[in-house]
């Protein structure tokens, strides 16, 4: 059984806070079952991930990096493409000294493969 998106929302970011870092809703999703797009933000090196939610070969749910960029630029307009196909997608900003992104689920952040 999966969490609507509203609580697991809540609870990444609250994770976030414990863990020293700010976290805010960027945009909102569908409270049921909009996707996810988390954004961490790096402090220190200024560098951004970003991650969302996908299937592994096996079937199973974990977190990938869609887009792999040196420019902070490149992943806004990842998520402004993605926030055009799908209105119902939340996005989530992390801004974190170490660049944690605080999903607790199995996160592939090796980036897109080839």
């Amino acid at each position: 059984m999966l969490l609507n998106s509203d609580l697991w929302v809540s609870a990444l970011i609250r994770r976030a806070e414990i863990g020293g870092a700010f976290a805010t809703v960027v945009k909102k999703g569908d409270d049921r079952a909009g996707s996810v797009i988390v954004k961490a933000y790096d402090t220190s090196a200024r560098t951004a991930r970003l991650f969302t939610e996908a299937f592994g070969a096996d079937g199973d749910r974990l977190w990938i990096q869609p887009v792999v960029s040196d420019s902070e630029s490149e992943l806004d307009a990842y998520i402004a493409r993605q926030r055009g196909y799908d209105p119902d997608l939340w996005v989530v900003e992390i801004e974190d000294r170490q660049g944690r992104h605080f999903i607790t689920e199995k996160v592939d952040d090796q980036g897109p493969r080839p």
